[in-house]
């Protein structure tokens, strides 16, 4: 058994509605938070179906007067304070953000700031002016389309730049966190097969690097346990056919949303330390870059754990981790060890997620990504690992 850490805190959380069917609620909650909204979408998916009609529809029988933002690429600094520039004068008193995680970053970002009409560059971790946040933030609603981000459950909103001296930075506060995050798994029916897939690594890689995270709690183990096996029970049912995966569905979503909430309470690890720079260098998807090093990350955390702390119980978690996912008992520890990378690695075969050199990336970037990858959530990883390592786990997954 895991050692149980007695001295923890559970940070704020958003108001939560689950289950299918709840986004015909979403016009009265925002009706409990005024009448001037500001609608964050993406362009294609949500609009390209019968909800968004029925939406408007909803919204001009209560009376709600509503401007629309188009959100379709990972949220700048630039997009997030032009959006307040524009809509300052417009008196929102709610804004409710229906997409991904860029939208609902987006979203989070945009009503943090209509009350001051601050630069959201005053406030951008490691980036920024070093402003503190004092809020207030415009009441929001998070409406998730995808299962991957849990950014409806966290106080963090991600900006990236991309280039050379590109940037993937959180702008962070309690403030931030959603008034209501209203999760309704036939959202997902719509999603491409393409983004069930990257977007439900990322949801897992959440739940497992959360789950061996040095600031654990006996709160996050239970969510993380639970998120995981809901996620073996619902990922690749609804991976095969979206439209059509009925429960599976409800499952995934409430893995996406465990892990939005774990991350948040727990911290994550060394591949969303790495996804960092190389989301602000390289044009590749957050959940690209999850699903396709989460199983060399974790080879490699398990390798330095046995040379240089075999007691950690991060290792027993791990072991643990693959009896979770594989439905599977294993003779001793390290049969579930090497198990569970291989596990990692099937998944990833299966899912056929492209290596990073299909986005530019090259040997000779490895040290300058390496270099960059020491930010937070690199800290809560289950011990530190060298530039060696990390650069071990990138070049695995150079050409796969």
């Amino acid at each position: 058994m895991s050692p149980f850490n007695s001295d923890f805190q559970v940070a704020r959380l958003p108001a939560i509605e689950f289950g299918p069917g709840r986004l015909e609620r979403l016009p009265e909650i925002i009706a409990r938070f005024g009448q001037r909204l500001l609608l964050v979408t993406g362009r294609h998916s949500f609009q390209s179906t019968p909800a968004w009609f029925r939406l408007g529809k909803a919204l001009h029988q209560r009376g709600i007067r509503w401007w629309h933002l188009v959100v379709e690429d990972e949220p700048s600094p630039e997009l997030v304070d032009a959006a307040v520039q524009a809509h300052r004068g417009d008196a929102i008193e709610v804004v409710a953000g229906i997409g991904g995680g860029s939208v609902l970053d987006a979203a989070k970002a945009i009503a943090g700031l209509l009350p001051s009409g601050r630069s959201v560059m005053d406030h951008l971790e490691g980036v920024g002016r070093g402003i503190p946040y004092s809020g207030p933030a415009t009441p929001f609603i998070a409406v998730p389309t995808t299962a991957g981000t849990g950014s409806e459950a966290t106080k963090n909103a991600v900006l990236s730049r991309r280039g050379e001296d590109g940037f993937k930075k959180s702008f962070r506060d309690e403030q931030l966190v959603a008034r209501v995050a209203l999760v309704d798994p036939e959202l997902l029916a719509s999603c491409p097969q393409e983004l069930i897939a990257a977007n439900g690594m990322d949801a897992f890689t959440q739940l497992l690097e959360s789950w061996v995270s040095r600031r654990a709690s006996p709160f996050t183990d239970a969510l993380a346990s639970a998120g995981m096996q809901a996620f073996r029970e619902g990922f690749w049912e609804t991976w095969r056919d979206p439209a059509g995966a009925g429960e599976a569905r409800a499952r995934l979503a409430w893995a996406s949303l465990t892990s939005g909430i774990t991350l948040a309470q727990a911290g994550l690890g060394s591949v969303h330390g790495l996804a960092s720079p190389l989301g602000a260098f390289f044009p590749i998807p957050h959940g690209i870059v999850c699903g396709t090093l989460v199983a060399e990350a974790t080879r490699v955390n398990i390798q330095a754990l046995r040379e240089r702390a075999p007691a950690h119980p991060a290792l027993q978690r791990y072991a643990e981790a693959a009896v979770l996912l594989s439905g599977r008992l294993f003779s001793d520890p390290d049969q579930a060890l090497e198990a569970l990378i291989e596990l990692l690695r099937d998944w990833t075969a299966r899912l056929r997620l492209p290596g990073l050199a299909a986005y530019g990336m090259r040997e000779s970037d490895i040290p300058r990504v390496v270099a960059n990858c020491r930010g937070g959530s690199m800290q809560t990883n289950p011990l530190e690992l060298s530039d060696e390592e990390l650069a071990g786990i990138l070049r695995a997954r150079l050409d796969p």
